[in-house]
Formats: C-alpha cells, structure tokens, sequence
C-alpha cells in the first residue's frame, strides 16, 4: 500500500417512557414466563461434565482428507446457520459444559456456547460465521448488530462509538465503560479507555458477550460489561483461506489465514490488509493486521499457547459537524480537522501465553501473561505521542465436583492488569509536531480477584453467588504541562442469581449484581473556573437486576432480558468547551431497558422440500433504553443523552438449500434522541435499509454482494454529548450514503 500519512514517525516502539420503576421489572417477568414449556427438564447438570480428550496424533494427509470430506458433505450451509441467529441456550445435541473435542486452552464455538449458557444472565456467543461469509467483516458493527442491548454505530474509518446498557455515553473519544479482550488479553489500557482500530473481525472464530456483570471473570469492573474475541486454533480452522472484498468509496481487503495440527503442535494464523478512501472528505484510511497462536500439548492434561497480535493502522479523522451539516451536506469534514491534518495512527505488538492444565476429570486451571507494546500517533487539537507499555497475568481456577449428592460448580481467579504510558503532547502544527507541551508519565495498577459457585439444587436449578475485589491505583508523574496527583479505589462487587433449565432448549434466569469502573486519565474537568483533577474523580457504581429467558428448537429462537441499574457517580458530562465534554461523577442515575433478540422460520418449502428444505428466516434484534437522571440538581429527571430510545435491526433472509441466499435488511432508529443533558438539541429519526445476496453450500468458495442504505438517506449514525448544546454544536457523525460490497472466499 502506498502511504498517504506524512505526519507518522517510525514504527511501533516495541417501547414506553413510562416504564420508570421497578414495577416495570415485575411486568416483563410475567411475560417471560410465558416461555416455560412442558418437555422434559435439561438434566445434564445433575452430574458434572467428565470428558476426555482424544489421544494427541499426528495429522496425516488421510486425516487432513477426512475432515474435508466430512465439511463437503455437511448438509447445511455456514451461511444458512449463520443466518439463523445461533441461540445461547442448551440443545440436545450441544456438548456438555466444560468439555473440550480438541484444544484444551481454548474451547470450540458449540462448547463455549454451552459453557457461557450457565450464566445466570444476558450473554451471547456470535460466531463468525454469522457475519464474515455475508458482509465485508470490517468494524465491529458487522459483528455485533444482531445483539440485542448492544449499541455500535460506525463514526469514521474502523472507529464506531460502542455503548452496552449505556455504558461509556460521556466518552467522546475512544472507548469507556466495555472491556475489550482478545483471546482473553486486553485491548483496553490499563487505565481503562480502548480502540477500535486493532480489531480485526475477520480473525475471529466467536465473538462472547458478556453485559455488565455477567463479566465477573473479567473483572466485572463497568457498567457495559466484556467482549472477548476469539481465535480459532489449528483444530477448528482450515488449512488455507484467503478472501478478497471491494467496495465503495475506495474500500478494498485482502486476508490470508492457514491452520492445522501436526502431533502435538497446532496453528492458526492470518493477515489482513485492509484501505479505504472513505465517504467523508478526510477519513482516508489503510491498516495492515495480524494475529497467530501456537500451542503445544505436553501430555493429555497439559496445553500451553503462545499468542502474537501485531496492527500497523493509519487513519484519517473527519470530526464531528453540526446537525445541520450532517444532514445537507454529510461528505463534509470539520474545518479544523483539514486544517492540521487530524489522524489516530497506531502500531501494536502483543504477546501472550495461556497455559491449561486439567489436574483432574471436571477440574481445570488455566494460568497466563501477557505484553502490550503500544505506540498512538494522534494529530487533533495537539499533536499526542503516547507510548503505552501494559502487562499482567492470570488465573483461573474451574472446578466440577459434588457437595452432599448435589452438583456444584465453582469458578475462582485473579487478574493483574499494569500499564505505564508515556504522554508527550506538542503544537499540532498543520498536522506536524510543534513545540513540545506536555511531559508526563501514567502509570496504573489493577488487581482483582473473583469467585463465582453454582450450587444445583435440583438437577435443573442452580443458585448462584459470586464477588468480585478490585484494586486500582492511578497516578501521574509530570515533568511539565500537566497536573501531577495519585489515587487508589478497593472496590468489591458481588452478585447473587438462579439459573433454571425449564427444558433441554430453554432457560430463565435471574440476577442482581454490582459493578463498579474506575476512572481513567481522560476523566476530568478544567473549564474556566472550575477544576476537578483526576484524582479527585469518583469510582462509578451501579446495582443491576436484571431476569430474562433465552432458548432455540428448529424454528425460533428468542432471547429476552428486562434489566434496571441503579447507578451512583455516573461519570457524566457537566462541563463543555470547544466542544469537548469534561467528565466528572453524576449523582443518580438511572438505565433500564429491553433486549430482544431471535429469529423464526417464517415459511419452509416454498420451492425446496425434503429434509432441508428452503427457508425463509426473520433475524431481529430490538433494544429498548430508558436512561435518565434521578432528581439531579441541575437536569432533574431529563434524559441521558447519546443513545436511541428504540433501535431496530431486522433482516430477512430467503435460503435455498443449494446454497443460495437473499433478502433485505432495515435498521431503523424511529425517535431522535438528545445529544445534550439540558434536552435542547436532538438528532434525527431515521430508517435505512439494504439487501444482500450470496452463496454458501458448506463447500469451499462462498460469495456475497451486499448494498447498504439503498435510498441513499442523509441521516446521523453517531453522536457525542455535551452538557448544554446549541444548533452551532459540532457533535454529529454522519453515516454513510448508498454503497455496495462484494467478496468472494476460498478454503481448503
């Protein structure tokens, strides 16, 4: 690829607004049992799951041609279940719990599925195969969309503003309140603020989400919770892929991949290119990604992986316009951002190593390290050089036995999480580097420990309780331009649920949890008068109650979660100049909402009969918030700003069992939704839809051609928050107009 960055220096250096009570929660779980059905109980956890692995062998070329054969002859295409929403509930032929058919460090999609299908709450395993054979698999949107609750809209390049239950909606930059993970190694800094750009969606064999506090293995530590990107290893990938995208506005992706297994040893490995002149003026862009494990199987009961992830990302900033602007005129970049160049360029090395060691049948622990070497180049209102030096470890401890005849199940860990990172800021000079303004070291420490038990009281119903400990220190050194200071939180979050398998396909369950985010560097308030240091910023906390129920047979799908957090110290915007957004703590505030996700075969047989027949398939996902302050001195009972009081994503797929697909999607926001705390300044409603069309038989070439916003509307995708706005505001994103996209896959 040819350069177009000139301002980069050298590499990396190593449904109703009245629902405002509780009440509200009593009313869903009348609804919810409604999905109670009369099979048979789900007794798989009357006795804790014993599997063995096979034997470690060597992989011959008849092997290799067995299981090719084996994926020809699959009767249903990837794409077809990929369209089928992959339900987060226990089905008769799922594996049990815990077990594991090839990597013992990391499970395969169908086990991590049955494996995250015993949290007492909103979770959700998104498989790959659910997005990369039928879309371009460039942001996080093209994953994440069908999930309900989960709110992404892209901003420019591979950057998108990403809130979960409202999480992070004062962050008008980077990333706060979700934890980012890669094969369960930080994305987030060690302060806690995160990017988009190193994520690679096409690298990833399943995506788990884990909202709020049902990410206690991770910390439990924000309001929006965890999502872990995984690999595939050299046991569930293929021996040779390769896919070609292109697109509008310039875009164009290439990706490699090769994995397998070779006696003890396995692989995966892959490498994406990615550039794009972009919609917007100024949002250019072009990154080249890579991700590989190795793992190595000591004995039967022993496997330790190796992890490398390396990014080089150059990307172009447009910046944020006023609605007005946005709406009539959305190719338009914002004046200040052409004049000295804006850009965030990244380059990441990370290394890791996860080794898991089953000391006995049920019984697993899993112990690892990692190295985060970061370098962000970032010309906006200065010209940011931060260098980012993060590490830490794990351990994690799971372990299956009985107590008293009764099944029980318990998960204990550790997380270290460290980071020291280097601020040097200068005179954004036409996009080059001025004289220098700030000199500062970040350096934070977090530690937290965990445990979570599972006591069956029946062989169906399971109890659970759990807590978190956090420990995080943040202090800044400065040599000059800053303000030097030093705080420490200790912070515990415990949780209480039930799980109940009503049948082998359905569930409920039930949960109150607290989580608690402290606040990173970012979080502060220097506007005329008035100072408030980062030290002296509050650590956010929330209790969270939440029911739901989640299920699949051949023809439905559903997953169904109310939820209510009761939240102290909200890190909120209160204080706003040149349009940036200077956090400190809210008193009280509310989120509740929704999330409703799932699918239902709308008719069968149309043309195709037999047994796979043609199908035609609705995929819908609906998210409700109702965010709002609780009596504040200043806003009252107003709105939270900066996220849609209804979102829709819904799409309708006809497939052909030869293969064949189409259809169209809509994604719709019906109610404008305010960008300011006062409630004086609103987006737009909008709807756009799209259509796709492709091939999937299983086989090994599949192809797609998709079109997005085929009506071409001007309307806003994102938008940042202020205090108080005014129709001068430059807060707004405009999405994308028409575009169309096409790739083609092989596989071997």
């Amino acid at each position: 690829m040819t350069s177009r960055f000139p301002t980069r220096t050298s590499g990396p250096s190593s449904i109703a607004s009245s629902i405002r009570r509780p009440a509200a929660l009593g009313a869903a779980w009348a609804a919810l049992s409604t999905f109670a059905l009369s099979e048979p109980s789900f007794a798989q956890n009357a006795q804790p799951p014993v599997t063995e692995l096979p034997e470690v062998t060597v992989t011959t070329t008849t092997t290799a041609k067995k299981k090719k054969a084996a994926k020809a002859a699959a009767p249903v295409a990837a794409s077809q279940q990929a369209a089928t929403p992959a339900a987060s509930a226990p089905s008769a032929g799922a594996p049990a719990p815990g077990s594991r058919s090839g990597s013992l460090s990391v499970p395969t999609t169908a086990e991590a599925t049955a494996e995250i299908n015993r949290t007492p709450g909103a979770v959700e395993v998104v498989p790959g195969s659910a997005y990369q054979t039928s879309t371009p698999a460039t942001t996080i949107k093209d994953a994440l969309d069908y999930v309900p609750g989960v709110f992404v809209q892209p901003k420019w390049g591979d950057d998108s503003r990403l809130s979960i239950r409202g999480s992070g909606l004062s962050r008008n930059f980077h990333l706060r309140g979700v934890q980012l993970f890669m094969d369960g190694i930080p994305i987030n800094t060690a302060d806690g603020y995160g990017d988009f750009q190193e994520i690679d969606p096409t690298a990833y064999r399943y995506i788990e989400v884990f909202k709020g506090g049902n990410a206690l293995r991770f910390g439990a530590n924000s309001l929006g919770g965890a999502i872990n990107f995984v690999m595939p290893t050299g046991y569930d990938s293929d021996l040779f892929g390769a896919r070609i995208d292109v697109g509008s506005f310039g875009f164009r992706k290439a990706a490699v991949s090769s994995g397998g297994v070779s006696g003890a040893v396995d692989y995966f490995a892959t490498v994406t290119a990615q550039e794009t002149d972009g919609f917007r003026d100024h949002s250019d862009g072009e990154s080249i990604r890579g991700s590989m494990n190795v793992g190595y199987r000591l004995s039967e009961n022993v496997e330790t992986r190796f992890y490398l992830n390396a990014n080089n990302v150059d990307q172009r900033i447009p910046g944020s316009v006023t609605k007005s602007v946005a709406l009539n005129s959305p190719e338009t970049a914002a004046a200040g951002n052409l004049l000295n160049d804006y850009q965030r360029n990244i380059d990441t090395l990370r290394i890791a190593n996860k080794t898991a060691i089953r000391i006995a049948p049920g019984t697993l622990v899993e112990v690892g390290a990692f190295n985060v070497d970061r370098h962000l180049m970032h010309p906006i209102f200065q010209w940011l050089d931060y260098r980012y030096d993060d590490y830490g470890a794990f351990a994690r401890l799971s372990d299956e036995s009985r107590i008293g005849g009764f099944a029980n199940r318990l998960i204990a860990g550790v997380n270290l999480h460290n980071g020291n990172t280097d601020v040097r800021q200068y005179v954004n000079v036409r996009g080059q580097k001025g004289a220098q303004t700030v000199d500062a070291e970040d350096t934070s420490r977090n530690f937290s420990a965990y445990f979570e038990n599972h006591f069956f009281v029946t062989p169906d119903v399971a109890v659970v309780a759990g807590t978190q400990f956090l420990h995080a220190t943040r202090k800044r050194e400065v040599e000059f331009g800053a303000t030097p200071g030093e705080t420490e939180f200790n912070l515990w979050s415990p949780k209480v649920g039930v799980l109940w398998d009503v049948t082998r396909n359905s569930q409920v369950f039930a949960n109150v949890s607290r989580s608690a985010e402290v606040p990173s560097f970012g979080e502060s308030v220097n506007v005329g008068p008035t100072v408030i240091p980062f030290y002296d910023i509050k650590a956010q906390r929330a209790t969270t109650y939440e029911i739901g129920t989640r299920g699949a047979n051949a023809n439905f799908t559903w997953d169904l979660t109310a939820y209510r957090s009761e939240i102290k110290n909200e890190l909120m915007c209160f204080y706003s100049a040149f349009g940036n957004c200077n956090v400190s703590n809210a008193d009280r505030t509310v989120h509740q909402g929704l999330e409703l996700g799932g699918g239902a075969a709308i008719a069968k047989g149309i043309i195709a009969n037999g047994a796979n027949p043609d199908t035609l398939w609705l995929h819908a996902s609906y998210t409700f918030n109702d965010f709002f302050f609780d009596n504040d001195k200043d806003f009252g009972d107003n709105e939270l700003p900066g996220a849609p009081r209804h979102y829709l994503r819904a799409e309708l797929l006809y497939k052909h069992p030869s293969g064949v697909y189409f259809g169209p999607n809509i994604e719709w926001v019906p109610e404008a939704y305010y960008v300011d705390s006062a409630n004086t300044l609103d987006t737009e409603a909008y709807a756009i839809w799209g259509a796709k069309i492709g091939f999937d038989n299983g086989g090994p070439i599949t192809a797609y051609i998709e079109g997005r916003n085929l009506s071409d509307e001007a309307y806003i995708a994102s938008a940042s928050i202020l205090d108080r706005a005014n129709a001068n505001s430059t807060l707004f994103e405009p999405g994308n107009g028409r575009a169309i996209y096409g790739g083609v896959q092989v596989k071997w």
